[in-house]
């Protein structure tokens, strides 16, 4: 069940929140994690036992920390559990086959692969409840007793699947006492429809330019081409990631929470350090949290911190998929992200035209690493962005796309947010919603199933 789709839109949500509306406060978490386990059932019932033991490990392992502070040995070992049984089932489901593979191709051997489906939003709640063991070890929290609340917590099905990553800290005291408010709630309302329109109007739609892109090949493609495909890849997994974002915190706010922003307009950036402080934030304040500063962070001089930085993103591209690419890709941004901070950034205060023309030339071939995983094929494609390959392809893609193109241009900036300031622009903004969600209904009912493409991360 993805949340483009009629089933949710018009019969689980609104199923869902009359029934927390109408539940005691007391039973509220309660019917929470059981709405949170159907929802999840719904697209993978054979993988919920592995949500069951995440939730158990974790809330075991904080209340074995919590009860035994003056023992640093076993406060150690509890931490050492979480630690190897989380990664151990991410690893094990996530990354198995890509280990077999790599033995394969570095010892010509022929070893079965698992061919494992990766369980529904595994990275994001391992991440979640890790960090929620972390903090409690840290001592910057005391562990849940009530294995409720913390199960609804995991299990929270707004931001289950793709997140926004929640830490336990961040709505520690909604799980206990939330409130909603006619006002709250109608702001959750619009969100979650300018997310739905996000993703079943503009990422949907010009996704279709990309997959064209692909189909083409890059024996076929011209050069303009391929770039104005790449432009439609990165409009449609920001449109992809931050709808459904919009949508996860749309509905924490219907319900009475306030998950963290994960997207703020990141391709406005002048630098692939602004961009990554703007794209999929909760990721990033992860790692910085839970690796990053741990290991040193900016404290112990330059070396430190490049091979921190390295740690990162290596782990960051992993994160992302079990694929060379991926690995590939976290390296990629290694690379600029080093070069900014040792001669970049300085240059960069001075030439904003340099800056800014870096910056969408490199994020664009970050998304060719990114949206590509067959090596080959990858190669063939960076070789035509900047070999010229004449052609007219890209005259029919913009007669075809030019309009969702510009719109998806029109809505990556912060214009919608600078209307609102205007007083007289609100009914006219609302009117526009309105109408969007008309057409998104009317898209919704014609179409075949959509997932989101961070679901199979």
């Amino acid at each position: 069940m993805v949340f483009s789709s009629v089933l949710f839109v018009f019969k689980f949500l609104p199923i869902a929140l009359l029934l927390l509306f109408l539940t005691p406060k007391k039973y509220r978490n309660a019917v929470l994690l059981g709405l949170s386990l159907v929802f999840y059932a719904w697209g993978e019932v054979k993988y919920i036992s592995i949500m069951f033991a995440s939730i158990f490990i974790d809330y075991f392992c904080s209340n074995g920390i919590e009860n035994h502070r003056d023992d640093k040995n076993r406060t150690r070992m509890y931490l050492s559990i979480s630690i190897l049984m989380n990664l151990g089932l991410l690893f094990f489901f996530k990354y198995s086959d890509f280990v077999i593979r790599s033995i394969n191709l570095l010892f010509q051997s022929d070893l079965p692969l698992l061919n494992l489906t990766l369980p529904l939003g595994i990275s994001f709640y391992t991440f979640q409840t890790m960090s929620y063991t972390f903090d409690v070890y840290r001592g910057n929290l005391k562990a849940e007793t009530n294995i409720i609340d913390f199960g609804a917590f995991v299990c929270l099905f707004p931001q289950l699947i793709a997140g926004p990553i929640v830490t336990y800290s961040q709505i520690a005291k909604e799980l206990k006492e939330r409130v909603v408010t006619w006002a709250k709630f109608n702001d959750g309302v619009m969100l979650f429809l300018a997310g739905l329109a996000s993703k079943v109007l503009l990422a949907n739609n010009i996704g279709m330019l990309w997959d064209d892109v692909l189909l083409l090949g890059p024996e076929r493609i011209s050069t303009l081409g391929a770039w104005l495909g790449l432009v439609a890849f990165g409009m449609q997994i920001y449109f992809d990631f931050s709808g459904y974002s919009l949508m996860a915190i749309g509905m924490g706010k219907m319900m009475g929470f306030e998950f963290p922003q994960n997207f703020n307009y990141p391709y406005i950036s002048k630098s692939m350090t602004e961009f990554w402080s703007r794209w999929h934030m909760t990721l990033g304040a992860w790692f910085r949290d839970y690796v990053y500063i741990p290991l040193g962070g900016n404290r112990k001089g330059i070396k430190t911190q490049l091979r921190n930085l390295f740690i990162v993103w290596f782990l960051t591209g992993l994160w992302h998929g079990a694929d060379y690419n991926f690995v590939l890709w976290g390296m990629y941004f290694f690379v600029l992200l080093t070069l900014e901070k040792l001669v970049l950034l300085k240059y960069f205060k001075n030439h904003p035209a340099v800056a800014r023309s870096y910056f969408i030339v490199g994020i664009l071939i970050g998304w060719a690493i990114f949206a590509i995983p067959d090596l080959s094929l990858l190669g063939s494609y960076l070789l035509v962005l900047f070999r010229f390959s004449p052609g007219l392809d890209w005259v029919y893609f913009l007669r075809n796309y030019a309009l969702i193109l510009i719109l998806c241009i029109i809505f990556s900036m912060p214009i919608i947010n600078r209307l609102k300031e205007i007083r007289w622009m609100n009914p006219l903004l609302n009117l526009g919603m309105s109408i969007a969600f008309l057409i998104v209904v009317a898209y919704l009912v014609d179409s075949t199933y959509n997932p989101f493409l961070y679901f199979r991360f």
